[in-house]
């Protein structure tokens, strides 16, 4: 099998560039071996990150990567796999000295103890070293404390995430490529959907149009939210479940696509049309977000607090009468749909050049959901715009 079966792999390359990053912040901290988890490609990028492989659907794989050697990964595998990886121009598991695996189900709980033999066994030259977990909040309790109770009850397992996360949200000239092709196959995903958009059509097919589009074009995985209301009936997106609603007219419809593209980078784009002539003061509040953006625009740089960005933000609500951000107004993306650095008062990671930046400013009022999403690399003079969607509302 070759890599030419794999949906637009990361170069050998920069996989070897993040390995040394993240090795060099390894010595520096006397760590020996780190321990990651994941089991989806929504908000489960450190796999992916680490192996270019990702984990899907629910089934966990473990990944160790010690500080002087190729990693090992624990995957779902028929019983009693044990691979060694041989180096080769054929191998989708770069960087990657041997598989282990067992079938293995979350929700059956009595299938994990032979996962954590075989985790064991992965990290068994690191009884006595110092582990650092990587994503700990997706790290299952029952892994964690089945080693720290078993063979590793001598070792020091410290939190390595933060390290890790500063790395990652840095991106490099060829992820920032793959980030801008997600950008532009949304841009086109949005106006497809726009195009086809019409009275008679529900909310979950003009969503599916999106979809398609997006899948067409390489798309791993994503999220496509919608809501639609007349003037003075505001509901706020929500996803598949919630869009059954038949649109007619003079609605107003609103539509997310949050969604990776080939390589498995995020970005989201989110418009919004009206099925008729717009209303003055829908035009209004339109603007008034695109405004709000702007504002925040201002924040994104180099060397700017998280918080005081998110802070300023809901200043400039407030000055206006507005209702404030409660939840994140602005995130990083990469490999996960949401990432750090996240816009909100507690995010103690700095803004930095070459991060990819979500900005959604949105609010409901009694009249509408107003509502504005694009994607920004963040420069040494600001913030660039890589979705090239027009930024007004539609007309259908």
């Amino acid at each position: 099998m070759s890599l030419e079966r794999l949906n637009a792999p990361i170069s050998t390359p920069e996989l070897e560039r993040r390995w040394k990053a993240v090795r060099d912040v390894m010595a520096e901290r006397g760590i020996d071996v780190l321990l990651m988890q994941n089991n989806n490609d929504f908000m489960g990028g450190y796999v992916r990150y680490f192996t270019d492989i990702p984990a899907t659907t629910g089934y966990a794989t473990t990944v160790v990567f010690p500080k002087d050697d190729d990693m090992t990964i624990v995957t779902h595998a028929p019983f009693g796999t044990d691979r060694t990886i041989t180096a080769s121009p054929q191998n989708l598991l770069r960087g990657v000295k041997r598989v282990l695996g067992h079938p293995y189900f979350c929700n059956a709980g009595y299938t994990l103890g032979p996962e954590m033999e075989l985790a064991q066994t992965a990290l068994e030259n690191f009884s006595g070293g110092t582990v650092g977990t990587v994503g700990t909040a997706t790290l299952p309790h029952a892994l964690i404390d089945g080693l720290k109770r078993g063979r590793f009850s001598n070792a020091t397992f410290v939190d390595a995430t933060d390290a890790v996360d500063h790395i990652k949200a840095i991106k490099s000239p060829e992820e920032l490529r793959q980030i801008r092709r997600t950008a532009q196959m949304q841009d086109g995903a949005i106006a497809a959907a726009f195009a086809a958009v019409k009275p008679g059509m529900k909310e979950i097919e003009v969503a599916a149009i999106a979809q398609a589009h997006c899948a067409a074009h390489g798309s791993e995985q994503g999220l496509y939210l919608t809501c639609s209301y007349q003037p003075g009936e505001p509901v706020r997106q929500a996803n598949r479940y919630y869009q059954n609603r038949t649109l007619r007219e003079g609605d107003v419809f609103t539509l997310l696509v949050e969604t990776n593209g080939a390589g498995g980078f995020y970005t989201e784009i989110g418009r919004t049309c009206i099925l008729g002539k717009a209303p003055a003061d829908i035009v209004e509040e339109h603007e008034f977000i695109v405004a709000a953006r702007n504002h925040t625009l201002e924040g994104l740089r180099p060397g700017m607090n998280c918080a005081t960005v998110f802070d300023t933000y809901n200043e400039f609500l407030r000055a206006n009468g507005k209702p404030e951000e409660a939840r994140i107004h602005c995130h990083g993306q990469g490999y996960d749909m949401v990432e750090r650095p996240l816009v909100r008062s507690d995010e103690p990671m700095i803004l930095q050049e070459n991060m990819n930046i979500a900005c959604h400013p949105n609010y409901v009022t009694d009249r509408v959901f107003a509502t504005f999403c694009d994607n920004y690399i963040v420069g040494k003079e600001g913030a660039e715009r890589i979705h090239g969607f027009e930024e007004r509302i539609v007309e259908v």
